[in-house]
């Protein structure tokens, strides 16, 4: 058997367990639309952690992050390994326990339809719903790159990256038309372990070849030594902020983490799984960047756009365990990119179908509609993968940033009884739109005074949020006391 086969083979057969997952799962799923997207609101702590964590952890960890610790230096261990597990668990707690005693109470599934039922607004409803698929449409295009560009490295150009990236659309169609949330949920948690146990072993593994962490880390410091140094002339604390603040918040808006808001199976579970986060983000990263900081004091060849973590493995490990690095690295990428499928067909079904186009859609038809959506969504993201234009890639390189710009005037909504609907649709189109022309119009600036036009465009939407609501009065069909009438078990 030579390498090419063996390594097809480790990566299918992973595959192959992922689907068999998910067959199991769909055995045990009721067929309405609440169980296939929010499985009933009954995971535990552990299946909570890690969806959530194999979720949101994706190609970035295996490609982006060492590749970026290659180019620039570790730093970003503190930007997204401790300051983003950090933040992110706080909002987990601001955002999340909020949302799910409103979820629990009323029945939502969507951060739109949870917002739209608050401010009597459809309008609201649906804007919500087309921002966050109009974000997540190209990020889930650029997972499907990874996968082909990670396949196609690892075979040599045997298997193409159309072929590579479309077996892994099949797979993930196949999983989520079938298994829904539950079925998505066993897989992350199968992900995640996997890709958490695979990328220590590859560091150690590395590591033992090199001599050991003084070894490795004195090469480090021979060939770049600024890398040894916080900030190191490179990154202003406002840069290093605004990246930390516009990834922790997008992330809290992403379609397929939020939604995870609401399927805890208690408050005790929600509350140790966000306390359990950091530790689990920073037990990830620090591995994985270090692998690609240690490699810029190695004499190996890193193309652009190369990825750097395939290259070491290469050369520092045998073919079959760097099948298996690569292995984790499609489960991050599938890990995420089954969320966003499933995310993005209840945005659609939820938020825009059904009170645009279908109002009495039955639970057993938006199910039905959901899966078929899923199916849709991959397809239309693979074939956009084969072309990549550049506007896409920009808008899904800049999505955390897009999603940012919702996390503020959502806080507002669930915490100031006073916000009206007029406030909440200015708020966010002005937030969204100044974001916009910052990435797409060259004479917007993209940073002031060092900060990032991300953050810049957070407080714009806060600021609109509150002092329209002030001068503003409620629509009689706003509810303000849906948010504020809550108790937990």
């Amino acid at each position: 058997m030579n390498e090419t086969t063996l390594q097809v083979g480790i990566v299918g057969g992973y595959l192959a367990l992922s689907l068999l997952v998910g067959l199991l799962a769909y055995r045990l799923t009721d067929r309405s639309a609440e169980d296939y997207y929010l499985a009933s609101r009954t995971l535990g702590t552990v299946v909570l952690l890690f969806t959530t964590f194999a979720t949101l952890l994706s190609a970035f960890t295996f490609f982006g992050g060492p590749n970026t610790a290659y180019g620039s230096g570790p730093e970003w261990i503190l930007v997204m390994g401790l300051m983003d597990g950090i933040l992110f668990a706080v909002l987990w707690y601001v955002i999340g326990y909020k949302q799910w005693l409103l979820g629990r109470k009323h029945g939502y599934v969507t951060l739109g339809e949870m917002l739209g039922d608050r401010f009597g607004s459809p309008l609201l409803r649906g804007l919500v719903a087309a921002i966050s698929l109009f974000w997540l449409f190209p990020y889930v295009m650029l997972q499907q790159v990874g996968a082909g560009t990670a396949l196609e490295a690892l075979t040599g150009g045997e298997l193409s990256y159309a072929m590579g990236a479309g077996i892994v659309t099949v797979f993930m169609i196949a999983y989520v038309v079938l298994a829904g949330m539950r079925g998505i949920a066993w897989t992350d948690t199968l992900q995640g372990v996997f890709m958490l146990v695979m990328v220590w072993v590859a560091a150690l593994w590395v590591l033992t070849e090199l001599g050991g962490m003084g070894s490795a880390t004195a090469r480090l410091a021979e060939s770049n030594p600024e890398f040894l140094s916080l900030g190191g002339g490179r990154y202003s604390p406002q840069w290093m902020l605004s990246q930390a603040i516009g990834i922790a918040f997008g992330v809290a808006m992403f379609p397929q983490v939020n939604q995870r808001f609401f399927v805890a199976g208690s408050k005790k579970v929600l509350k140790r799984t966000f306390s359990l986060w950091p530790i689990l983000v920073v037990l990830l990263f620090v591995p994985a960047f270090m692998l690609g900081a240690w490699a810029r004091g190695l004499p190996i060849n890193v193309p652009e756009n190369g990825n750097v973590l395939s290259i070491l493995l290469a050369e520092y490990a045998p073919a079959w365990f760097a099948a298996l690095v690569i292995a984790g690295a499609m489960a991050a990428m599938m890990s995420s990119s089954d969320s966003m499928l499933l995310s993005g067909s209840s945005y659609f079904t939820r938020d825009l179908y059904r009170p645009f186009i279908n109002p009495d859609a039955s639970s057993s038809w938006e199910d039905t509609l959901g899966r078929i959506g899923v199916a849709v969504f991959a397809i239309a993201a693979f074939v956009a993968s084969l072309y990549s234009p550049k506007a896409i890639t920009t808008i899904g390189s800049t999505a955390f940033g897009g999603f940012a710009q919702l996390a503020l005037p959502v806080i507002v909504a669930l915490y100031w009884s006073r916000v009206t609907r007029t406030g909440m649709l200015v708020g966010i189109v002005g937030s969204q739109a100044f974001y916009l022309a910052s990435v797409f119009l060259p004479f917007i600036p993209s940073s002031y005074a060092g900060w990032l036009a991300s953050v810049v465009g957070m407080v714009i939407g806060l600021v609109l949020t509150i002092s329209v609501s002030a001068v503003t009065s409620p629509a009689p069909d706003e509810d303000r006391n849906l948010y504020f009438d809550l108790h937990a078990d």
